[in-house]
């Protein structure tokens, strides 16, 4: 049996089964990068829910504070985001985090014009009692 690359760029060309195997290999590694990115990028629209409700921000400026954390921590901003998440679950941040997070909401707080009912600020400890 005969196996060809499909190409627009070259003419068909016949594949070996050491090329069939590397193509087959270097698709599953594509595969699970482009799963991970999926996952990554749940994790973080998922903390920039939970800091639009407890920062009371828009998405816009949600995003920039989880950002902002990232960068200025030198955190991935995936790990950021689980911190968050966990943070908004009753949990800690650690205080370099927790340090940046609540300048990125006061930050972020004050060019929103929005009203805001009461709710992380830059002086909580923590998520609201519920």
């Amino acid at each position: 049996m005969a196996f060809f690359a499909v190409s627009r760029h070259r003419p068909l060309e016949l594949l070996s089964v050491t090329d069939l195997a590397m193509e087959h290999e270097r698709l599953q590694a594509e595969n699970e990068q482009l799963q991970r990115a999926l996952s990554s990028r749940a994790v973080i629209d998922q903390a920039i829910g939970a800091l639009v409700v407890l920062g009371q921000l828009p998405p816009e400026e949600a995003w920039r504070a989880l950002r902002d954390v990232s960068q200025r921590t030198n955190t991935k901003l995936r790990v950021v985001a689980e911190d968050v998440l966990k943070f908004a679950q009753g949990g800690t941040l650690p205080d370099a985090e927790l340090n940046e997070l609540r300048r990125a909401l006061a930050r972020y707080q004050s060019c929103s014009s929005a009203h805001r009912t009461p709710g992380i600020t830059a002086a909580d400890d923590g998520p609201p009692a519920t």
